[in-house]
């Protein structure tokens, strides 16, 4: 069930309808039944899958308690883990790594154990429940965390249907004690959450949903696009895709929480207005980020270690999260190309302030935030290729040909090639463009707090005319196709 769906359409106000007509002692249940037919309505035998995944979390969480020390409590986190972490190698990564393997073992004229492939779906946002719950134990193991004695809220925990499929990663500190309260009706977070909701709809349907139509012909078909301009649009278009289109998600879940009466923790706080990839990693996907610094970086010594080993811990943590993106080479080089920006910034943080004071950019902190911005976004989009791309093999032949064109393409000529191609492939351009400009534009003006803040503190007349008109875009401009959001896959 997709949230730019009619199915959705029906399920969510029937789920909220209900929740606050039953009495409190019924609502827990309620939800985690409408939870698990949220994920059964993809593929009902999965279900079993994060039911299991439930149960033995639970179990381990539970046993923890009752054991006085870490050592003690060893077992249990590993029981959890090789059974979180086996699930999510066999279904997302066995088939890849048997793949390497063979293709290791041809290039050094080895033999190799002929292993069967396993042939599964990979269960929708496996990724996602299956790192929350693996935080919860970690968590309950470093004794930060009180293990839930309530199976059910436990559960609930595990499969809430607005973070479950994409996120955010919630932390059981902040969720758990959410469950155990009792939310009343109330007409301004009833209000809040609709609005973001309808801003996260807008974000998917008209920005996300329109881009791909200009991204997706040439990334699957690089070869048939090699003009270096066309190359750069679709690299653009492919940038703001995938931010309009996690973000939104991002957004319709916060909304549908809060509308609930749940609050999740923000996911996005305008990355492309970041003047440095730390920066960036600090505003994208955060939930992800914070749970790679808390559960992987920061155990493998963080940056308290000596330089070469802080290096390796960054390039090891992002290889890392490139691989949970995907079982593919392109997400790795992806990941790759994060962690070596990343070395690369820390090592030439000193070498950066002195010459800042050398040409003078330190009395000017405004010119020299836009100057990082625009070479932050350069880089942040040009390791989108590699994420985007279907093949390794794309991915190079997309860069190498990305200054392709250039020098001999007048303006009218670049005006007829993309004139052409939007005419090729039907989405318009300049609706394209439009949809970026006011999604930047809104959260540039709530910058310094979230969009939906900005618009609740116009008044009446401003913020209804801002309803109306975001109500009229989304059913003229949107694309109501029901497309998958991204991060499913993952």
């Amino acid at each position: 069930m997709l949230f730019n769906s009619l199915h959705f359409l029906v399920f969510f106000p029937a789920v909220v309808g209900l929740y606050f007509g039953l009495p409190p002692r019924w609502r827990e249940l309620l939800l985690l039944l409408a939870s698990y037919y949220f994920y059964m309505s993809w593929r009902a035998a999965y279900a079993l899958l994060l039911l299991a995944t439930t149960l033995l979390d639970y179990y381990s969480g539970y046993r923890m308690s009752q054991l006085p020390s870490k050592r003690a409590r060893r077992p249990y986190l590993y029981l959890s883990l090789a059974s979180n972490l086996g699930t999510l190698f066999i279904f997302k990564y066995f088939n890849f790594f048997r793949a390497a393997a063979g293709q290791l073992a041809s290039g050094l004229h080895l033999p190799a154990a002929a292993l069967p492939a396993f042939g599964l779906l990979l269960p929708v946002g496996v990724s996602f429940y299956t790192f929350q719950s693996v935080g919860y134990i970690i968590d309950v193991y470093q004794g930060r965390l009180e293990a839930e004695r309530n199976f059910g809220r436990f559960a609930l925990f595990v499969a809430f249907f607005p973070q479950l499929v994409a996120g955010p990663i919630e932390r059981g500190g902040h969720m758990l004690p959410q469950f155990r309260r009792t939310h009343e009706l109330d007409y301004a977070r009833v209000v809040s959450g609709l609005r973001l909701m309808a801003w996260g709809l807008f974000k998917k349907v008209v920005v996300a949903d329109r881009l791909a139509l200009l991204a997706n012909p040439v990334f699957n078909n690089p070869r048939q696009h090699p003009e270096g301009p066309l190359l750069v649009l679709a690299a653009l278009a492919f940038t703001f895709q995938i931010y309009g289109d996690f973000s939104g998600y991002t957004d319709l879940a916060r909304g549908a929480a809060r509308v609930l009466g749940f609050d999740f923790n923000l996911n996005f706080r305008q990355p492309y207005l970041s003047a440095s990839v730390p920066e960036f990693w600090r505003r994208w996907h955060i939930s992800l980020s914070s749970w790679f610094r808390d559960y992987l970086y920061i155990p493998l010594g963080g940056s308290r270690v000596g330089p070469a080993r802080a290096y390796g811990n960054l390039l090891a943590v992002f290889l890392i999260s490139g691989l949970w993106h995907g079982a593919n080479w392109t997400f790795l080089a992806w990941g790759g190309l994060h962690g070596l920006y990343l070395v690369i910034s820390t090592w030439a943080r000193p070498g950066r302030e002195r010459l800042a004071q050398l040409i003078g950019l330190a009395a000017h902190p405004r010119l020299r935030r836009g100057l990082g911005m625009m070479v932050t976004f350069i880089l942040v989009a040009y390791a989108w290729i590699f994420f985007r791309a279907n093949t390794l093999s794309d991915a190079v032949f997309i860069t190498e040909h990305l200054l392709s064109g250039w020098s001999s393409l007048t303006g009218r000529q670049l005006g007829i090639l993309l004139l052409d191609f939007s005419q090729h492939y039907r989405p318009e351009l300049a609706l394209a463009a439009f949809s970026v400009f006011t999604m930047l534009l809104v959260e540039y003006l709530g910058r310094h707090r979230s969009p939906q803040a900005w618009v609740a503190a116009q008044p009446f007349a401003v913020r209804w005319s801002g309803y109306v008109g975001l109500t009229l875009l989304i059913l003229y401009l949107g694309i109501f196709n029901s497309t998958s959001f991204i991060y499913f896959q993952f």
